[in-house]
């Protein structure tokens, strides 16, 4: 299992739908968080993409100088840039950050938010340009001179000269859970991705997408984008909880889901079914609640329990084949440390990262009596 974090560029707070706790966010703080991440042992983080966030690649750049190992995943969006441009940005992130570059394949779910950047093609036109996007810029970013003739992109000796340092290029992530969406995947990219559904819909899809990479002679890695609230008891998880949206009012509710149904995201749509848009019966699967969904798009569940509960529903997602988790949780930088200290030593982790001293993840407390060093407790 690998464990990811998540850099809230569209914002962070205590509390969702409101200002109250909320924090601006500054480059201060996004690096305190990148750098938190980094000596937690997370191997990398989810940088977000839209018009309600600060540019993903921009911030990824500033983050990178300021951080040693931590890896990047950074959205590519077919139809707002071209695949040659994003091959080149590609390679230079990848070799100025000797190798910590991942690629997220963004199709855009919000016909209002696309018209506004110009991208007037409907769902299925989208994942048409989308996967002759990535048919070039696999050529283009390994160093191939490129002319291709589609539907869509009309590209005449496209090249990158000065190339990255991942072979044959950063791996590429997708999510997509429309059936175009998926055969992309099983055709094109690395890692498919999913958010946080109940076990049996995700073995489903990953059943699906499993069967489709094999028709192409393909095998893909799988990872879950799912929010974490842990505490070392369980009713201390579900007052954190529902504390997170004590002031989140049904109007708020219904504005945001007037919002979520002009989408014709197919992954929105199945993350809205799951509570529909009700604060009635939000645990919809055993600690899997639905309660970030009614005011937040994309990623709406989190995993609610006390450390051996929540490690054991991680398992239970591995087992289906999951291997690549990105969490979040609120406020992302203290959520960081908890979700490191209470669930890392529960979890068989890829992280092999050490502090100094051999101590594993975090510092070991503060010394007691100027020289006893403290222990575990329990």
């Amino acid at each position: 299992m690998q464990l990811f974090w998540f850099i809230p560029l569209h914002g962070d707070s205590r509390y969702l739908g409101t200002a109250t706790g909320g924090r601006q966010i500054t480059l201060p703080y996004i690096q305190q968080i990148a750098r938190a991440a980094e000596d937690l042992g997370y191997p990398g983080v989810l940088l977000p993409t839209g018009r309600s966030c600060h540019d993903a690649w921009v911030a990824a750049s500033m983050l990178a100088s300021s951080t040693e190992r931590l890896k990047f995943l950074v959205a590519v969006r077919p139809g707002l840039m071209s695949p040659s441009v994003a091959a080149r940005m590609a390679a230079s992130f990848d070799w100025l950050s000797n190798g910590r570059l991942l690629i997220n394949v963004v199709t855009g779910g919000d016909p209002v938010e696309l018209a506004g950047d110009g991208l007037h093609l409907n769902h299925a036109e989208r994942y048409e340009l989308t996967d002759e996007f990535l048919t070039v810029w696999k050529q283009i970013i390994q160093g191939q001179k490129t002319t291709f003739k589609g539907k869509y992109l009309d590209i005449q000796e496209g090249n990158v000269l000065l190339k990255g340092v991942q072979r044959p290029h950063p791996p590429l992530w997708f999510g997509g859970s429309s059936e175009v969406g998926q055969a992309i995947a099983a055709r094109q990219v690395d890692t498919y991705l999913t958010w946080g559904e109940p076990p049996a819909q995700v073995a489903e899809k990953i059943a699906a997408v499993r069967a489709k990479a094999a028709q192409a002679g393909r095998q893909l890695q799988y990872g879950i984008r799912l929010h974490i609230i842990v505490r070392e008891t369980t009713q201390a998880a579900w007052d954190a909880a529902n504390d997170l949206i004590r002031y989140v009012d049904q109007e708020t509710i219904d504005a945001a889901q007037a919002v979520y149904r002009r989408m014709d995201s197919v992954g929105q749509a199945r993350m809205s079914q799951l509570h529909g848009g009700s604060t009635q019966a939000l645990e919809i699967s055993p600690n899997l609640w639905t309660g970030i969904g009614l005011v937040r798009g994309g990623a709406g569940t989190a995993l609610v329990g006390d450390p051996e509960t929540v490690a054991a529903r991680l398992q239970e997602y591995a087992d289906l084949g999951i291997e690549h988790f990105i969490l979040s949780g609120y406020p992302h930088l203290e959520e960081a440390y908890r979700v490191a200290e209470l669930l890392f030593p529960k979890l068989p982790l890829q992280q092999t990262h050490r502090l100094q001293g051999d101590v594993l993840f975090a510092p070991f407390g503060e010394i007691i009596a100027n020289d006893k060093v403290p222990t575990v407790a329990g």
